[in-house]
């Protein structure tokens, strides 16, 4: 159900360098959300052609989805986090980040054929 996606204009770090910030990011939103990691889904996508305030330096946009309801705790958490990772592991600033953070309605998200409504 917690979904982050992750794009960027950073160019595409080693596989495993990918593989552990995805696994990062995916502990973090389980424990966060206080949901399984079996149902947390992680995307990265670099390398993509962004701007940032008129200027082509590294950038990112995360989007963060979850079914439930976000406290402005949780959001305030994870935005702190996720910047300090992505700063890390991509070599984005923390203030060329912006993130998304949504609300997902149960009926509305899919999987396996079915929703979780």
């Amino acid at each position: 159900m917690p979904l982050i996606q992750v794009f960027t204009s950073a160019p595409a770090p080693a596989a495993e360098s990918q593989q552990a910030l995805l696994g990062d990011l995916s502990r973090l939103l389980a424990a966060r959300f206080k949901k399984p990691e079996r149902w947390v889904m992680t995307c990265l996508i670099p390398g993509l052609a962004m701007t940032f305030g008129g200027t082509p330096a590294p950038a990112a946009f995360v989007a963060v989805k979850n079914i439930g309801k976000m406290t402005p705790g949780d959001t305030t958490a994870l935005s702190g986090d996720i910047c300090d990772r992505l700063a890390a592991a991509l070599g984005v600033a923390r203030d060329r980040i912006y993130i998304d953070f949504a609300d997902a309605v149960d009926y509305q998200w899919g999987w396996n054929g079915e929703t979780f409504g």
